[in-house]
């Protein structure tokens, strides 16, 4: 399966302070409540989702996570290009291409409802439980 995504500090006249490489690392060692990616991942992989903290944040939990790091270093690869107005090429890439795990602009791809309808459970599920440590 296929994601696409930007990383640069001025996307679409938002602001970020983050880099590719920061965005990536995160992605791979981080957690669900700050990246989409790892969100849908554990989601599919079939990983509980547990508010921490104050309740607000959701994420895998410690062994939750450190399960899609894993996963992620053993089977996610990553690829990028420079390119400018890169929101454009984004919008582009999603209209025209099969990005299953893309769910912003992609209302038309077949997987969409599904994979929303995935994390929202999810989502549910961890409201349900009593928060982790």
């Amino acid at each position: 399966m296929l994601c696409v995504g930007t990383a640069h500090p001025y996307m679409a006249n938002r602001t970020s302070a983050q880099s590719l490489r920061s965005r990536v690392r995160y992605h791979y060692r981080g957690n669900a409540a700050s990246s989409m990616l790892r969100l849908t991942m554990g989601c599919l992989l079939g990983l509980e989702l547990r508010r921490v903290g104050s309740g607000k944040r959701m994420t895998f939990g410690k062994v939750g996570e450190a399960t899609l790091s894993q996963w992620m270093a053993d089977n996610a690869r990553v690829c990028w290009m420079e390119q400018d107005e890169l929101w454009e090429l984004e919008s582009q890439l999603i209209s025209q291409l099969d990005l299953p795990l893309n769910l912003d602009q992609n209302r038309h791809n077949a997987y969409y409802h599904r994979l929303k309808e995935l994390r929202a459970q999810a989502r549910q599920r961890a409201r349900e439980l009593p928060i982790s440590s």
